[in-house]
């Protein structure tokens, strides 16, 4: 009786499982779709490398040249330009001068190229700007330094500080 009865059940689980599977291919379907947007804005994100002339000595008769990475990164299709302020020391981008933090200066310039011919300022004054069209990667941009020949001033530590900006 036992074996009859387990067979019954196994038959009774059989024909369940077959219902539920017909129930399920006979079971319609309903679909909706939706849109997924997003709007990107251009943006732009900068960073620069120090720029470390080194010690400087005005007997040497030759100027002492330095550079400065900037990382200009742009949506890609972005327009910039990038400006140099004349720092903390300089009335205007064509007189830049480190100071020892007292009266006392030492003048240097920031070029585009390595000829030190375009000096990179903010587009006044005789200054040009870099620009470029951003592609979504980091570009390079170097900053040519140059502290003039024979410039006799008081010994010590002289420092400015430049603003990068990056118009877009």
């Amino acid at each position: 009786m036992r074996s009859s009865l387990g067979r019954i059940f196994a038959a009774g689980a059989l024909l369940f499982a077959g219902a539920m599977f017909a129930e399920r291919a006979n079971a319609t379907t309903a679909t909706a779709q939706f849109n997924v947007t997003a709007t990107v804005l251009g943006n732009c994100a900068v960073s620069a490398t120090d720029m470390a002339f080194g010690n400087y000595s005005a007997n040497s008769g030759a100027a002492l040249p330095a550079t400065s990475i900037l990382s200009v990164t742009c949506t890609t299709g972005t327009t910039y330009a990038v400006a140099l302020d004349g720092g903390t020391n300089a009335a205007n981008v064509a007189a830049r001068s480190m100071t020892d933090g007292s009266s006392h200066n030492l003048p240097y310039g920031l070029y585009t190229t390595n000829a030190y011919t375009s000096i990179w300022g903010d587009g006044t004054g005789g200054t040009v700007t870099q620009s470029g069209t951003g592609n979504g990667s980091a570009q390079s941009l170097t900053v040519y330094g140059r502290v003039p020949a024979s410039q006799f001033v008081t010994a010590g530590s002289y420092s400015d500080r430049i603003t990068v900006t990056v118009t877009y």
